[in-house]
């Protein structure tokens, strides 16, 4: 079910959003201060390929200095935009697997470094 639902995912956006988290990854990439931030962006583009089926598990103790900073010039923001989102996808019931999908985008947009995906 969840090749199935991945397959879904990806032609219905996820393939592009995944492209876009790389490409701002990369451009991130390109100084030595932005490193940092553009692994966290490839950790996001690697989970917007294929989210069904794994499991996001944040560790704010590893990095809690750089989480806190992320969490406020960038995460929150993010973060609440994934969980109107979801909360969006979650009005149908149909749509409530993909809304929780989302749900699980905004727990990694807040805390995202040492977050582990499995």
């Amino acid at each position: 079910m969840n090749l199935v639902l991945n397959i879904l995912w990806l032609v219905f956006g996820g393939l592009i959003a995944s492209i876009v988290w790389f490409v701002t990854g990369l451009i991130y990439m390109i100084t030595i201060i932005g490193i940092p931030i553009g692994l966290q962006y490839f950790k996001f583009s690697k989970l917007m390929l294929s989210p069904f089926g794994k499991v996001v598990i944040t560790r704010f103790d590893k990095h809690p200095i750089i989480n806190i900073i992320w969490a406020v010039f960038l995460g929150w923001i993010v973060a609440l935009g994934y969980l109107m989102i979801g909360s969006l996808w979650c009005i149908s019931i149909v749509g409530i697997p993909v809304g929780l999908q989302w749900f699980k985008f905004s727990i990694l947009a807040l805390f995202p470094v040492g977050a582990e995906i499995r």
